[in-house]
């Protein structure tokens, strides 16, 4: 395998970690800016909604530029971003450093999956995006709890200064790797929405955006819903995100071989269903289990939600592929950035919910959503069968 492949799936670790690792930190910032755990949940919106928008209007109006130096610029911005946040003194320092992460980790991503294709050639298409790919389930996995475990040894803030020193070492040995003359294609904002009006592209990315709104109402405040909910230490959270990443490895690699026998639409029907039971098993958990059951059953929980929670983007991201496979560089990206809508929306809701109510009413108003997402996916399965028996 080229070695530049593999430099770009850490880059994608370096900046994915930072979008899993703040239900780790948001005690820790908190505590230290004088704010509640939910206002320090407005970090993850910001970063989302910086993600979402970011990444196709950078794209559009950087398109064309050479990748080597897009690639440069994607990871100087997230290294300046995480080490604004690293030294910073306010509240409001942190939000702008989580908006040029959100954005300069969107570019980035987009970007290397691109270059990565061009790398390995159109033959070695899937495994050269897989590898990319692979960075993001790793910094889910170990990425995310290793910076917990940094953030609680060492502060919060050195959390992002070791991304910052990992995102450097990318940039340096991508900079000098990388060819020149890697030109990307421009298209214009405009062009890449026109996508959403392939038939069953709008269903899907609203499939994926209320999975991941859901999805996101808990795991984003997996703190306070871990600690003043289930009677566990903030030290513990490693542990926790550990667990999860364990389950999103397993998750990762059953989504692939299982559509493969029944189909990308199952695995995704199916893993719909089971988080919306993972959601109130996890409420079960949590609101009639004495803390002493009630902590261990909720991190042992967190390896099959990881499963399920991990199961669902390939197959969706397959599902999507197979609706308009001639514009699979458009419909991929307009899932990512449904998905980090979805991110953001979940955040800030949840954040809503837990200035209200106990942290146990986060899972239980999370749970209908994978199943509102789940009527959307068979039904709009149903419209696209009958499509050409109308024609």
């Amino acid at each position: 395998m080229d070695k530049r492949l593999i430099w770009l799936g850490v880059g994608a670790f370096s900046t994915s970690t930072v979008a899993f690792v703040f239900s780790g930190l948001l005690p820790l910032i908190a505590a230290d800016t004088g704010i509640s755990v939910s206002g320090a949940g407005h970090l993850i919106t910001a970063y989302s909604l910086a993600y979402a928008i970011g990444t196709p209007v950078l794209s559009a109006v950087a398109g064309a530029v050479d990748r080597r130096r897009l690639i440069a610029a994607a990871l100087l911005a997230f290294l300046a971003g995480n080490a604004l946040a690293g030294i910073s003194v306010s509240f409001g320092m942190l939000l702008a450093a989580q908006i040029v992460m959100g954005m300069a980790a969107g570019l980035f991503a987009a970007t290397a999956q691109a270059t990565a294709v061009s790398l390995a050639g159109p033959e070695h298409r899937a495994r050269a995006v897989a590898t990319v790919m692979g960075g993001t389930t790793f910094a889910v996995a170990l990425g995310a709890p290793l910076a917990s475990l940094i953030a609680n040894i060492a502060g919060w803030r050195s959390a992002f200064l070791v991304v910052a020193v990992l995102a450097l070492i990318c940039l340096t040995v991508l900079w000098l790797a990388l060819p020149r003359g890697l030109a990307g294609t421009r298209l214009t904002l405009n062009e890449r929405l026109t996508a959403i009006g392939r038939p069953g592209i709008f269903a899907s990315l609203l499939v994926t955006f209320l999975y991941m709104t859901g999805g996101f109402m808990v795991i984003s405040y997996l703190a306070p819903l871990a600690i003043e909910g289930a009677g566990l230490a903030v030290a513990v959270m490693p542990g926790m995100l550990l667990a999860f990443g364990i389950g999103a490895i397993c998750g990762n690699a059953i989504s692939g071989r299982l559509s493969d026998r029944i189909g990308p639409s199952r695995v995704a029907a199916l893993a719909l269903a089971s988080s919306s039971l993972m959601c109130l098993a996890i409420a079960l958990d949590v609101e009639f289990l004495p803390h002493t059951i009630a902590g261990p059953l909720l991190i042992a929980l967190m390896v099959p939600w990881g499963i399920v929670g991990w199961t669902f983007p390939p197959a969706q991201a397959s599902r999507i592929v197979g609706q308009a496979p001639d514009a699979t560089h458009l419909t991929l990206s307009l899932n990512v950035s449904a998905l980090y809508f979805g991110i953001g929306l979940g955040t800030f809701i949840g954040g809503g919910i837990l200035e209200v109510a106990s942290p146990v009413a986060l899972a239980l108003a999370a749970a209908p959503l994978p199943l509102i997402a789940l009527a959307i996916l068979l039904a709009s399965g149903r419209r696209l069968r009958t499509v050409p028996a109308a024609g």
